[in-house]
């Protein structure tokens, strides 16, 4: 992750534009460096290089943004998009991480009103992880005879917490482990899903797995 993570703001409702660039804005190691309300503007300011996420809302007032998320990332693969959204887009989320140059992270409107939720998935995204809404993570269930269906009690719930962005150390402060055992049981994850490669592709691959192996309510 960069020094400064540039974040780009694609939003067509005021007030919730603007909780965001106050929110974004006041971290340490963020900037906003664009801010705007529909898909029009957005083809105007981002310019390859000139972001490293962007925040886009996926029903905007001229368009589709998630049409808007693949051509951004289309001329700049380098580009992050973590979609944002009052409705559940979970099944057309996993459909463009086939498509995309690389993964896409996704976060509820009702989530990023927490200011710690927000940040969190923004920099872990910048960084490189794939972040998946917590709402939804922790309402999440395995599919039977998925590959995660056989992880332990304590396995998938590691797996949760990095899927919502958490550190290593994070996970562990919210279980009340150490972060060794954390480490550990990652590796098993990785055994289990049959994924092998460098630790930040599986940590990605990992979460992708979850998204795709898991079925989750958007309701209480």
């Amino acid at each position: 992750m960069a020094a400064t993570v540039r974040i780009g703001i694609v939003e067509d409702e005021v007030l919730m534009r603007g909780m965001l660039e106050q929110t974004l804005a006041s971290v340490e190691g963020v900037t906003v460096v664009h801010s705007v309300p529909g898909v029009t503007e957005a083809k105007l300011v981002f310019a390859p290089g000139s972001a490293d996420l962007a925040l886009i809302d996926v029903n905007l007032a001229d368009g589709n943004g998630v049409a808007l998320g693949v051509q951004l990332q289309r001329q700049d693969p380098n580009l992050v998009i973590m979609l944002l959204s009052s409705e559940d887009v979970m099944g057309l989320f996993t459909t463009v991480q086939a498509e995309a140059p690389r993964p896409w992270s996704y976060l509820s409107k009702r989530s990023s009103f927490a200011r710690d939720v927000l940040t969190r998935a923004v920099v872990a995204a910048a960084s490189g992880q794939v972040v998946l809404d917590p709402y939804l993570v922790q309402r999440s269930v395995p599919r039977a005879g998925s590959a995660i269906a056989d992880l332990t009690t304590a396995q998938f719930g590691v797996l949760r917490l990095i899927s919502e962005g958490l550190s290593n150390q994070a996970a562990a402060e919210r279980l009340g482990i150490s972060p060794r055992s954390v480490e550990s049981h990652l590796k098993s994850i990785y055994g289990r899903l049959g994924i092998d490669g460098e630790d930040q592709n599986r940590r990605v691959a990992a979460v992708l797995a979850f998204l795709k192996q898991t079925g989750r309510s958007w309701h209480n």
